[in-house]
């Protein structure tokens, strides 16, 4: 049940007009009153002698008697809806439900005769509208402050009495939705996507690519969004604003938007904030090796569900920021074929992006700075690199999705979900061309390789070697294990590490856990169709490896 306050306004007839009238698409049907302050309002819906303007003059006789001590906006007006799956509410059940929210909301307290007149009219089977004028008996207006939210929170009680869809509630961090007017707006104009959501997608974008605020700002110029700079006298920057150039008003004139309206963290000092230069350590593993910047992506994602777990809330949060950031940064690169679930996985995550919790962004600016590195490499050839990343950042997105759950961020922790959904569309898209090439290095294994594979299977996955050796992708598994095990790993060690993770969303266990071993034993994403030097076929082929030492050539390391 969720309920929905408009604006004040100064037109109770008028509201009343629309309640009673057909609707925008004649979708009102049966208006009536279903409940009013004293239980004797007139009803023009049902009552063939009242009328509009009787019942608007007893709604507004104490606005008038106030004179001008009555505010200029007394119209309060708040819209009760219930889920679509949810069963219809009797009219008893609907006038029960108003009274109980205007007496949390303040505007007619239970057993206050003083209480602000009211009504509740229903013309539809799935909500109701309660009408009021902000003027109490004793000619004072009514103490609503914060009623959204206490709206809101006698909704969810309701929820649990009628056994009603019990509605993810927010903590107030969500970015602001388009508007109805934007929304009909887009449409007539034949667009998707509202302004809004487009300059949103866009900003977050540039702060993910950009290194500092001045390639922050000319990436959104490069990116043909209207960027206006706003400074103070002293010619520092104070904020910036956004606008589409085919997106213009009645005179003509682009319709901006601050980077605050278009989300919480879009302002120009949260920008600022999370761009800014650090020296603080990493948390990433140190290794002998350079890591590319792809391979210190991989391994930053594959350390945050242990960072969630570990570190304090203001690192968690960080780490949360920056894997938004990673999500955000993706469908710039990735090739057209997964893209749109890319796209639609960070767009999902945003909301899992920000909570009540303060970042401390230093904690992640390692990750931050691989991420902006990513993007100015070249995009990686092997597709393979990708569906290593994409991996591991499900299993991120996954942990996230637990860290706000356990911290009762509950839209947060249902946008997570939402996200790894469309990752592991990604994921599944991206996989199909190198697993293939996998595959088939699998099916020219030796028997007896194989047969030693799922022996070590049975042995370290009692639990899951039935359904690991009965997979179509079993000889992509086998290929890796040998792989991993010719690279001089500990086989068991690494498997079992690789299957301790998260399972329970994988379509298939074995592509899952190729990916993971081949990134735990840093092997090539897709390696060279040269089986491991114990793995060969033949005594005879095995025979060739000393004379090619000889030679002065080398088994390559795997």
């Amino acid at each position: 049940m969720i309920a929905k306050i408009g604006k004040a306004g100064a037109n109770t007839q008028g509201v009343l007009r629309y309640l009673y009238g057909p609707g925008r698409a004649n979708e009102h049907t049966d208006p009536h009153v279903v409940a009013s302050w004293d239980g004797f309002a007139p009803d023009p819906g049902r009552d063939e002698a009242a009328t509009l303007t009787q019942l608007a003059t007893v709604l507004d006789l104490r606005v008038k008697q106030a004179g001008d001590r009555a505010p200029d906006k007394y119209v309060w007006h708040c819209s009760v809806r219930t889920a679509p799956e949810d069963p219809a509410l009797t009219d008893e059940q609907w006038a029960a439900s108003a009274r109980r929210i205007l007496n949390a909301t303040g505007i007619a307290p239970s057993g206050d005769p003083d209480g602000c007149r009211w009504v509740a009219v229903r013309h539809a089977d799935d909500h109701i509208h309660i009408v009021a004028t902000k003027v109490r008996g004793d000619l004072t207006p009514p103490r609503n402050w914060n009623d959204y939210l206490r709206a809101d929170k006698e909704c969810a009680a309701i929820e649990k009495e009628y056994g009603l869809r019990q509605v993810v509630r927010g903590d107030r961090t969500a970015a602001k939705r388009p508007t109805r007017a934007e929304q009909e707006k887009t449409a007539r104009a034949g667009h998707t996507a509202t302004p809004r959501v487009t300059l949103r997608t866009t900003v977050r974008m540039a702060a993910a690519a950009a290194t500092g605020t001045e390639e922050f700002f000319a990436v959104l110029s490069g990116a043909g969004v209207l960027v206006d700079i706003q400074r103070f006298p002293s010619g520092d920057i104070r904020g910036y604003k956004v606008a589409l150039s085919d997106d213009t008003n009645a005179k003509g004139e682009p319709v901006w938007f601050s980077g605050s309206t278009l989300g919480p963290d879009l302002s120009y000092p949260k920008i600022r904030e999370r761009l800014a230069p650090t020296k603080s350590a990493s948390m990433l593993r140190h290794s002998d090796r350079r890591p590319t910047a792809w391979q210190t992506v991989t391994d930053a994602a594959d350390q945050i569900p242990s960072v969630l777990d570990e570190a304090d809330d203001a690192a968690g949060q960080a780490h949360v920021t920056v894997l938004a950031e990673a999500l955000d940064a993706l469908p710039l690169i990735a090739p057209a074929s997964y893209k749109p679930h890319l796209a639609r996985a960070a767009a999902a995550f945003e909301r899992a992006s920000r909570s009540h919790i303060r970042a401390r962004h230093q904690q992640a600016q390692t990750t931050r700075q691989a991420i902006k590195a990513i993007l100015r490499e070249p995009a990686p050839k092997d597709g393979a690199l990708i569906v290593i990343l994409l991996d591991a950042l499900i299993l991120a997105v996954v942990a996230a999705q637990g860290w706000h759950h356990t911290r009762r961020h509950d839209q947060q922790a249902e946008a997570a979900r939402q996200a790894a959904e469309h990752l592991h569309a990604a994921y599944q898209a991206a996989a199909v061309q190198p697993l293939a090439v996998i595959h088939q290095r699998g099916l020219r294994l030796a028997v007896t390789v194989q047969q030693r594979q799922a022996v070590l299977v049975r042995q370290v996955l009692p639990t899951l070697a039935e359904q690991i050796l009965t997979e179509p992708s079993w000889p992509a598994l086998a290929a890796t294990l040998a792989d991993v095990q010719g690279a001089g790993h500990d086989l068991t060690v690494l498997l079992a590490e690789a299957a301790r993770r998260e399972l329970d969303t994988a379509t298939s266990i074995n592509d899952v856990l190729v990916w993971r071993l081949r990134r735990s034993a840093h092997l090539p994403a897709t390696p060279h169709d040269r089986p491991a030097r114990d793995n060969l076929r033949t005594p005879a082929a095995r025979a060739t490896q000393p004379a090619a030492r000889a030679a002065g050539g080398s088994p390559r390391r795997r």
